[in-house]
């Protein structure tokens, strides 16, 4: 099992319309509008590191309204 946490940059105004298409993600497992640098934070898990780095790179960061993305992979 491959875990990650998603920080996201979202285009203005955009957050509550981005969450709930990330909320949709299969791999998704909770995501969250938040104040500070990022807009959004998703943890995101999957069967394998493969599958983990589609999911965020495919799906996630080639969202419409999405500005950037930092992710953290978990390793413990």
């Amino acid at each position: 099992m491959s875990l990650a946490i998603v920080l996201i940059n979202s285009e203005a105004g955009r957050e509550s319309e981005l969450l709930e298409k990330i909320k949709k993600i299969r791999s998704v497992k909770e995501a969250y509008i938040v104040y500070g640098v990022y807009d959004i934070v998703a943890k995101v898990e999957s069967e394998s590191l493969e599958e983990l780095r589609d999911v965020i790179s495919r799906r996630i960061r080639r969202l419409e309204g999405v500005r950037s993305t930092i992710t953290l992979i978990v390793v413990s």
